[in-house]
């Protein structure tokens, strides 16, 4: 009875023991799994929110530069207008055309008027003065009982000009004793910063705000709900007071969604803009990735599951296996002759002393001719320096040496082989001819994944980097240019270029001769950058750009002549263009000490582009010529 107890006991101890090893194997596993996906799910989203509030936060501050901007432009021109109003009296034809050159030079005023001190049109750039009596608005009123010379953001208003939603800015102007003389008024249409906030590509229920300070919607995208208070909001509440910018996350108040905030308040003006995202799209990537991962985890558990039963399966093998250790040696032969790997041995020359039969199965080849033949018969001869290397590398039997080379099938065609050896551990009847121990197995269709693999990553690296059109840098890699350039040179210039009429060239000739033409004029780029530091990319559509790090304006402009003067030698035909031939406009900016960072110089570049394409097309303007052009202009005016 004892001895049946005892070996009972035995019989489930023996049951037991993989159970609980398998078992715990699973666990760990799945806690292991599920762990891993869970780190990478929060860490993930982490990383999202802190790139969104690092792309909402950049995109605020440049929107809130272009409106300041927007604001400065218009206040520098009053300010001159102010003064002239106070000490002369121009006459009224005079005036007028000077206000209606001023609109040219300022694309976001649709039109100034000067009322007297009884509210009466005294001056306007439309082209006739209207008639009617603006002593009853809000801002003429202002302006009247306040002294305040400083520029005024008003409520945007309905305009009876034109029926449409208005910006009005105004000053107050002055007798010279400082009596009330009247006011200037200057009119910004809010379809002006909606269409330029409607150019990002934010996706849906995005928006893009202006707002003045006292919480009034100024301007508002992809709605026209101007004019609404959102003064009793977080923002003005509490967020504004505690900072000039931030990012945080709201309830929308024009539509209800949740969404990823961020604003910017103007240092020299009583705007702030700001941007909001949804959640939804903030976290899209994230969450597509998360059910991969969660897809991914379920197999891996699967995986894990199907593991564990084979090792359950294996470890009931095992025991029964004990019994045929005895086996051992004729087992090994019996492996070694018929497993998909050769195993080969080779005396201290190199020769074959024993080759599997598997190798008939790998390479084709009778394994009794190999039988005393040099192993580097069978080697690639541009790879017996490799493996004559590798060799020479055994110091011991503790030592294994790994290599990939080619080799011969029984055809003469070439595999790719892997071979792991060593020095043979001889026992004391073993025969002393034997050196080397090796095992080798056919990689050819790994080594061709492989390369494969490199050839691909070889060319996603470059389509991540390049314009697949005219094979210059794209957008993503000009930008990460410019941003290392701007950190490192003191001196940079920035040269931006459009082909001049290339609508019209592509509308008359076909998109596919637009192609060729944008390939052409890119290789004029490519060839002015070619073996510098400096970077020619694609801008956008028929617009390009060179980044010139450690170069001076005066430098700059020389190249941008000498690249518009090497499309111009092209000759290609664009009967749109008013000389016959395609040619591009080029707009030079340089850092300066009032550069702040690289967004306001790529913004000078364009701002001097657009004078470029203003002045008529096929010409180089340099940024630092526009405020010296200006205020010539405003001097000459003035006499």
């Amino acid at each position: 009875m004892a001895v049946a107890t005892t070996s009972t006991a035995r019989s489930l101890s023996r049951l037991s023991a993989p159970g609980v090893i398998v078992a715990v194997f699973v666990l760990a596993m799945s806690a292991c799994v599920v762990g891993l996906v869970l780190w990478k799910a929060v860490d993930a989203r982490r990383s999202a929110l802190l790139q969104s509030e690092v792309d909402i936060r950049n995109l605020a501050h440049s929107l809130q530069e272009q409106a300041s901007h927007t604001f400065q432009a218009a206040d520098v021109a009053m300010a001159g207008m102010v003064d002239l109003l106070k000490y002369q009296n121009p006459r009224a034809d005079r005036f007028n055309q000077f206000l209606v050159n001023t609109i040219k030079s300022l694309p976001q005023i649709r039109e100034f008027g000067v009322l007297d001190a009884t509210g009466e049109w005294r001056y306007s750039s439309l082209p006739k003065t209207p008639l009617h009596n603006n002593y009853d608005r809000n801002y003429f009123t202002f302006h009247r009982e306040n002294d305040d010379p400083g520029l005024r953001i008003n409520d945007p208003l309905l305009s009876r000009l034109t029926g449409q939603m208005t910006i009005l800015l105004t000053r107050r102007l002055n007798n010279q004793d400082g009596s009330f003389n009247g006011v200037l008024v200057a009119a910004i249409p809010s379809d002006y910063f909606n269409d330029f906030f409607k150019s990002f590509d934010l996706g849906e229920q995005a928006g893009i705000s202006l707002l003045r300070n006292d919480g009034i919607v100024l301007a508002h995208w992809p709605s026209l709900d101007v004019g609404k208070d959102l003064s009793n909001t977080e923002l003005f509440r509490n967020k504004v007071k505690e900072a000039r910018s931030g990012y945080y996350r709201i309830t929308s108040p024009f539509d209800g969604v949740t969404k990823y905030f961020g604003y910017e308040q103007s240092a020299g003006y009583p705007v702030l803009v700001t941007v909001a995202i949804p959640e939804k799209q903030v976290l899209a990537d994230w969450r597509g990735h998360l059910r991969s991962d969660i897809a991914v985890a379920a197999v891996l558990l699967c995986s894990v599951i199907l593991l564990a039963t084979l090792l359950s399966t294996q470890f009931r093998f095992r025991l029964n296996m004990e019994k045929a250790l005895r086996e051992r040696e004729s087992r090994y032969r019996l492996l070694a002759d018929n497993i998909a790997d050769v195993v080969i041995l080779l005396d201290h020359a190199g020769n074959f002393l024993y080759v599997s039969h598997s190798v008939e199965f790998v390479l084709g080849l009778d394994p009794a001719t190999l039988i005393g033949r040099s192993c580097l018969e069978l080697v690639h001869p541009d790879d017996i320096s490799a493996v004559r290397a590798a060799n020479a590398k055994l110091t011991d039997s503790s030592t294994m040496q790994s290599i990939v080379f080619r080799t011969y099938r029984d055809d003469r065609s070439t595999a790719w082989v892997e071979i792991n050896f060593k020095h043979a551990e001889r026992a004391e009847d073993a025969d002393e001819r034997i050196e080397i121990v090796g095992v080798l197995r056919d990689v050819t269709l790994r080594k061709i994944m492989q390369d494969e693999l490199t050839a691909l990553n070889t060319r996603l690296a470059e389509l991540a980097t390049t314009d697949g059109l005219t094979g210059l840098a794209n957008r993503r890699t000009l930008d990460g240019f410019l941003n290392r350039a701007f950190t490192q040179d003191d001196q940079l210039s920035v040269l931006l270029i459009d082909i001049d009429h290339f609508k019209g060239y592509n509308d008359s000739m076909g998109h596919q001769a637009g192609d060729g033409c944008l390939k052409r004029v890119a290789s004029v780029l490519a060839d002015a950058t070619i073996n510098t530091s400096a970077l020619a990319a694609r801008y956008g559509g028929e617009e390009f750009a060179i980044i010139l790090p450690g170069v001076a304006e005066a430098e700059a402009m020389i190249v941008a002549e000498a690249v518009r003067l090497r499309v111009r030698a092209l000759e290609i035909v664009n009967g749109a263009a008013a000389r016959g031939y395609l040619s591009v406009s080029i707009g030079v900016a340089s850092r300066n000490a009032r550069t702040a960072n690289e967004t306001v110089l790529l913004g000078e570049a364009d701002l001097a582009l657009y004078e470029a394409k203003r002045r008529g097309r096929d010409c180089v303007i340099a940024q630092s010529t526009l405020e010296q052009d200006y205020f010539s202009a405003g001097f000459q005016q003035h006499g």
